[in-house]
Order: structure tokens, then sequence, then C-alpha cells
């Protein structure tokens, strides 16, 4: 199984450790694509904060993370699963994981990034900001930018297996699963049912939703669930105390769309 997961804004603080090696990273089709962004981010923002910051699409307050910037090729590295922070990060808390869920995790997830294209939780990298709706003056669109290299390399990475996408619309919009791996891959929504006058209300709370996908990953993670089809993983979930609503696409080559309701949100 091949977990697809967005960044999060908000990152640890860089290393003391080696900086960064785009040719230790995995994924080594993306090498190429990785060195382009990484030269023109750092050029960037070194040479005018000010129009780096309007680029990035940073407030007065985040100032700082353009000067971090300027250092991601000498700042130390850690692994991608201590860099990212935030709501989904907190729910999986990798780092309490036992052993063979830590090794679980390593093979399975995938962290998707404006800047790395897309790093597994122990690829070493430093703290950084670049998101992927950035559209750097040379490049352009870092979504466009990014679907020729994965065109090829997410296919490699997903193998023959189950493919889950926890990804946000951005972050998708880099790599989109195709043909025979599209229908093995499934995509979650998390629903907050309420009863409203006597009648279900259903809506998307967002933060409740990182927090849910974060929650199913470590679930899977630590029950060493191995589904290998949308049906199977629909299954497991369920086995494992969600209540989740899914059907088979209606075409050949699409994705599943699951439902995962949840009745509180904390």
């Amino acid at each position: 199984m091949l977990v697809l997961l967005p960044p999060s804004e908000g990152k640890a603080s860089s290393g003391r450790g080696a900086p960064v090696k785009l040719e230790s990273l995995s994924l080594p089709g993306l090498t190429g694509a990785r060195q382009a962004v990484l030269d023109e981010l750092v050029e960037l923002c070194a040479a005018d904060e000010d129009k780096a910051r309007e680029v990035l699409g940073l407030s007065e307050g985040l100032r700082g993370e353009v000067a971090k910037n300027t250092e991601l090729r000498t700042a130390g590295a850690r692994p991608a699963g201590e860099i990212y922070t935030g709501v989904l990060y907190d729910a999986l808390d990798l780092a309490s994981l036992d052993t063979a869920a830590k090794r679980r995790a390593a093979r399975s997830l995938l962290v998707f990034s404006g800047l790395w294209g897309a790093v597994r939780v122990t690829d070493r990298i430093p703290s950084y900001r670049c998101s992927m709706g950035v559209k750097l003056p040379g490049l352009g669109a870092l979504g466009a930018h990014w679907r020729t290299p994965m065109a090829t390399a997410l296919p490699e990475a997903a193998g023959d297996g189950l493919v889950l996408d926890l990804r946000s619309s951005a972050y998708a919009s880099a790599w989109k699963p195709k043909g025979e791996v599209a229908g093995r891959t499934a995509t979650v929504r998390v629903l907050h049912s309420q009863i409203v006058n006597g009648t279900e209300k259903r809506s998307v709370v967002s933060h409740f939703n990182k927090a849910t996908k974060g929650k199913i990953v470590r679930s899977l993670l630590t029950a060493g669930a191995a589904p290998k089809s949308p049906a199977e993983l629909v299954e497991a979930l369920r086995d494992l105390g969600y209540v989740v609503e899914a059907e088979a696409p209606g075409r050949a080559g699409r994705p599943w769309a699951l439902d995962v309701v949840v009745t509180e949100i904390h």
C-alpha cells in the first residue's frame, strides 16, 4: 500500500546534521526537477526578500521564512517525518509508533511537497517554505512543473498495490493516477454528521478532516493492515471501527471515493 499525504504549512526547525543530499532522496527520477526548484527558490529568496514573500504568499509576520529558504543548501537535515507538523501529523504521531509500525510507515508513506516533489518520511530534508500552489518566476506553477517527472516516478512507487490518496487538491494537481493505477486508488473525504431538527446534516470540517486522516493512517499502520484493493481497504477501515461509505466507480480506470463519517469533533 502506498499512502499519499499532503505536507504541513508549519514545520519543525532544521536539524544540526549534514545538509540535504538530493541524490539520496527517494524517487530518484525526481532529482532533476528538485534541483531546478531548489536553485530558483534559493536565488529568489536571496535576491529580493519582498518579492520572494509575495511569490510565496507569506504575510509580513512570516518574513523569517524567506531567510530560512536562503540556507536550504547548508541547513541541517532531519527525517521528513520529524519536519512535518500540524494537525494531520499530530494525529499520526509517527514518533510513538512501535518498531513494526514505523517500518510500515517508512515503506508506505509518501509526502508531497512543492519543493521536493514527494519524499518518504525517512528522507532527510531541511525545514522550508514553498507550497505546491506557488508560481515561481522562472519555472512557473509548481503543480505543472512536477507533472512530467511524477508521471513516471509515482506509478513506479505504487507498484501493483493499493494507493490511498489523502492529499489536498493543490498537491493532487502534481500527479493524478490514470488507467490501471487509478482503478486501485482510493480517495477519502471526512464528513461530520449531526442531527439538526430531526434531520441529519453532513459537512466537511477542515481541521477535523486532517485529524481524522492522520488517525486513519495511524490505525492502519498500528494494525498491520495490508489491503490490496479499495474494496479491501473499506473492509479494513470498518474492522478498525470507522464508518465508511463507498461505491465502486461506474467505469474502469477511475479512483474509488470513500466517505468516512464521524459524529464527534475533537
